[in-house]
């Protein structure tokens, strides 16, 4: 196959993927809208953190088959045991949650409300019990409560997605959030060697394929009593790692 005929093949794919995604979630949250209202609060959590999780999943794996990408988030795997830890990854692309959600089940996420008030998330949003960012007083005291409930929480510290590299100066939120709660911060590195949807990239403009994604676990912090303190931390960790080496993952796998 040349490479012409490959890259034509590629942005078949490519859209037809997002299509696929897009009529899952679509259909996804008319069914999930009922299932609000007839579930226990508890049983609806779980049950939408694995049915977001399982769709997210099986994306990715139709990509990697398509060979629109290459992972390696195994690591990504061994938090599925933790309870009550604030889940915190740079963001270099809007595919961040995506990835982190497919293989950590028992996880919140902390959403814009942009995102939370799309017709593709928010019935699942909300069936899984995730925090909308709207208030700041609204949006520490659900998190908090997450976290104290047991459920991991993913927050991403920088806000938005990475514009200033190695990562963008840190939100204060989740400081706030890891004093308050009492809770630990894991951070994780997403690493990859594509500028598909990072800031400013339209979804349906296709990059160069494939695209390569690499997750590792990275230093965890223990709560502190001032917020300026781990913030500082985290700052100073993220600064140090993120260099251009990490971003450039050899081998991936699915």
């Amino acid at each position: 196959m040349t490479k012409l005929t490959l890259r034509f093949f590629h942005i078949v794919a490519f859209y037809l993927a997002l299509t696929w995604l897009a009529s899952m979630l679509l259909i996804g949250n008319f069914v999930v809208f009922f299932l609000y209202y007839l579930l226990p609060i508890d049983t609806g959590k779980i049950f939408g953190r694995k049915l977001n999780s399982f769709v997210f999943r099986l994306f990715l794996n139709g990509c990697c088959h398509l060979g629109l990408m290459h992972l390696d988030l195994h690591a990504l795997d061994k938090l599925n045991v933790e309870q009550g830890i604030i889940i915190a990854p740079n963001h270099p692309s809007m595919l961040d949650a995506l990835l982190i959600l497919s293989r950590i089940k028992n996880t919140s996420c902390l959403m814009k409300a942009s995102l939370w008030n799309s017709i593709f998330l928010h019935s699942g949003a909300r069936l899984a019990g995730y925090v909308r960012n709207d208030s700041t007083k609204s949006m520490v005291r659900r998190s908090v409560k997450e976290l104290q409930s047991g459920s991991n929480l993913l927050i991403f510290p920088e806000g938005t997605r990475t514009v200033q590299l190695p990562i963008n100066r840190l939100k204060t939120g989740i400081g706030l959030i890891s004093t308050k709660a009492q809770a630990p911060i894991q951070t994780i590195l997403l690493l990859t060697d594509s500028p598909y949807l990072a800031k400013h990239w339209s979804i349906w403009t296709p990059p160069p394929f494939p695209i390569y994604f690499k997750a590792v676990i990275g230093q965890r912090f223990e709560p502190t009593s001032r917020t300026s303190e781990i913030i500082n931390l985290l700052q100073n960790y993220y600064d140090r790692t993120l260099d251009d080496s990490l971003h450039q993952p050899h081998t991936a796998h699915t």
